[in-house]
Formats: C-alpha cells, structure tokens, sequence
C-alpha cells in the first residue's frame, strides 16, 4: 500500500493526515499545537510521528499570517481589480490595493500595510504602458524592498522588470492577469505568486531555524484548499461553495459553471469572470477575531451574542460567533466589494445554483456545523440570493486541505478523499 502524510501547519494547530493513494482513503489523523513560537518543525515533527514518520510529506502551511499581497493597477474597476481577484485565488490575503500613478503617500501607504509581496499589474496587452513604468520606477526608489509579481502590459513588463532588478528587487515576470478587457487569466501570476510564496516569504517568517521546513512547504493553505474545491466541482460538474471560520478569519471558496453570457454578453464584467474564487475576512473569526465578529455582525444588522465577560466561550456561543462570520463573509462574497469611495461594488459572485456547500474550521467541525451552515443558506435580508438546492457537508475530518496537496501528483486519491466528505 502507497500512503502519503498531508500537513497543515496553521497558525495555531498543526493537522496531519495519512492517507492510502492507492484507494483514496483516509487512514489516520493527528493535531497537536503549531510550535511557531520556537520551530514550527517540532510541532509538524510531532503530528507526523503520530502516523507515519516513514510516509513522504506534502506540506502546506498558514503559519505566520500567510501570505500578504499588496495590488498596484492601473484603473481602479480594470486591471487592480483583476489584480485583487487574482492574489486571492492565489491564496493571498489581499492587504492593499491602489490604482493609478503612484506618487509618495500611496508608495507609504502600501509599505504601510506590510506586504510580503507586491503583484504590479495594469494595461491590456498594446493597451496602456507609461503607468506600469511609472509604477515600477517609484518602487524602485522605495524603501518597499520585497519580491514584486510582473503581470502587466506584455509590450512593457520585461522593461518594468528591468528598473526594479537594477535596484535588486526580487522580480517574477509573468503573463498579463487581464490581457484584453474582459478576459482575466489567472493561472500564469497566480503560479508566480505561489512560487514567490515558498521560495521568498516562508523561509522570510523565520518560522523555522533551518531550510528544511522551507523546502518542505508546497503551497499556501488556502491555495491548496481552492485547489481541492476545483476537483470537487470538476468531478461533481456543480457548483460548490466552502466556508472556513477560524479564529482570525473567515474564507469564502466558490466554483462555479462557466455561464456563456458573464464570458461574453451584456453581463460581461470588465475585470473578467473568476469562476474559481475566494475571499479572505481578516476582520471575523471566532477567537482573536470575535470582536471584528460583532462590530460587523451589528453593521449588518444580525444578532450578536453578549461576549462582555471575555474567554472562555461556551460552545454554544462559539456556534453563534460563527453563524455571523460565516453569514457576514457569505454576504460580502457574493455582494462583491468596492475599490475606493464612490465606486459600485464589483466582484460579486452569483450563488443560485450552487449544489453543494461545505462547512470547514474548527467549531463547525466540532459539533453544530449544519445549524451554522443553516443559518448562512437561511439569510434573506443580505442583499444576495442563497443556493436553495444545496447539500451540506462538513469537512470534519479535514481533507480539504490533503486533496487540495494531493490533487497535482494524485487526483484520484484526492478525488477519493473528496468523495467521502
């Protein structure tokens, strides 16, 4: 028998499972605490012991914070907003966005947010090129020293790319994220993204004391999650919606089926269709982010529950913490977002037909996940239309994140451990 172990460092546990890639079976799974304090290795160490220490190790890891991606664009509504889709399906938290020329207060701001990597995007192919130039040149004189993402203008990049490695920023060219309006292409940045990721940003954590644990890490977490809910539409040919309440934040996931008139009739959005998508709420979760729970939970008008008196919470609390980051990250998924004031919401995700919607994160799995999920498929008042054929699932053994490793080198052990949600 052929088994692997699939590791997810997180920020607070470390989840391992083994699993049979012959027949696409769960064998045995381990969580202890992520040791991020001293070497994140003791605690993957530990976890993996626990099952096959023998076993080869696919690895993806949120230890740290992730992966923080500052958007710098060309127009607010084209090429950042493309730029910000792409970093998210990435498995990026998209930290900063700015449009346009940037001069010294907009360089600030993005050094500011305390990106791990900047994407630099803007123009159509033989479209507009003087501001991703103009761009790169400002970078280039920062104090903003981290790896950049090329995937503008294909007439100027590798002159963009040029400026700032003259400077020894750390530089990635890749294929325009929208080569014509209309037209996102996601694959080329994201795959440049995720390369910047482990060559760049996990060994840059310190998380670890040598360049094992480095070498060992395959992809960001939640780049590894998308790609296992990718399969499970695929193999399922519906459309599927995930939601994953953690401590810090809520991520959203959706795949859905191509709709021939959002590719190229009236519907057609100008920063392209992102049919597999995700959005990262670093402001809800249910242990250090509760209070972002219920400031946005009583801006969407929900009922919040009473934590005046502090941890510990009760499990029933817990429950209804996640009820309202669930439903407040379902509701900015599908509303879409705004890129600055004064400008309409793009990015919205239609949901009607989805078939299929999934429960992940520590408290869904731990009992009550269906009555969270329940108030999500129950919410009215959100300003989207919820599945309304939909089955639940609970990811209660964590496999997500172990298809999502697997499904490159072994889609039908993937596929298997999919299947048995």
């Amino acid at each position: 028998m052929s088994t692997a172990v699939c590791v997810d460092v997180g920020s607070t546990y470390t989840k391992a499972c083994l699993v049979d890639l012959d027949r696409g079976r769960l064998l045995g799974r381990s969580e202890v605490p992520t040791t991020a304090e001293s070497d994140v290795l003791t605690g993957l160490d530990d976890a993996v012991r626990a099952l096959d220490p023998g076993a080869p190790l696919y690895v993806c890891s949120s230890a740290g914070g992730g992966l923080r991606l500052a958007v710098l664009g060309y127009e607010a509504l084209v090429t950042a907003e493309a730029g910000h889709r792409v970093g998210l399906s990435a498995g990026a938290q998209v930290v900063h966005v700015a449009a346009g020329r940037l001069d010294s207060a907009a360089v600030a701001a993005a050094r500011s947010a305390r990106p791990d990597v900047i994407l630099l995007v803007g123009g159509t192919d033989g479209g507009d090129g003087e501001t991703l130039l103009h761009n790169a040149r400002r970078l280039a004189t920062s104090r903003l020293r981290v790896p950049v993402v090329v995937a503008g203008n294909a007439e100027v990049r590798a002159e963009a790319a040029a400026v700032l490695t003259e400077r020894r920023f750390a530089v990635f060219v890749t294929g325009n994220v929208l080569p014509r309006i209309g037209v996102l292409d996601p694959g080329p940045a994201r795959a440049a993204i995720r390369q910047v990721f482990l060559r760049h940003v996990i060994g840059g954590k310190r998380l670890s004391r040598g360049p094992r644990f480095a070498s060992l890490v395959r992809a960001a977490t939640p780049d590894a999650v998308l790609a296992a809910v990718e399969l499970l539409a695929d193999t399922t040919g519906a459309g599927v919606l995930v939601v994953d309440v953690g401590g810090a934040t809520t991520d959203v996931y959706s795949a859905l089926v191509p709709d021939a008139e959002s590719e190229s009739g009236p519907r057609r959005d100008v920063a392209g269709t992102l049919w597999r998508a995700r959005t990262v709420e670093g402001d809800l979760g249910v242990a250090v982010g509760a209070g972002g729970v219920l400031a946005a939970g009583a801006a969407e008008r929900l009922d919040v529950p009473d934590i005046s008196g502090g941890r510990p919470f009760d499990l029933v609390t817990d429950r209804r913490l996640a009820s309202v980051a669930a439903t407040v990250a379902l509701r900015r998924h599908a509303r879409g977002h705004s890129s600055g004031p004064g400008l309409p919401r793009t990015g919205g995700r239609d949901l009607r037909d989805v078939r299929l919607v999934v429960g992940s994160g520590g408290v869904l799995r731990h009992g009550g996940g269906h009555q969270v999920l329940a108030a999500v498929l129950g919410d009215t008042a959100g300003g989207w239309a919820a599945p309304t054929t939909a089955r639940q699932k609970i990811d209660s053994a964590y496999v997500l994140a172990a298809a999502g490793l697997l499904a490159a080198e072994h889609p039908r052990a993937a596929a298997g451990l999919l299947n048995a949600l």
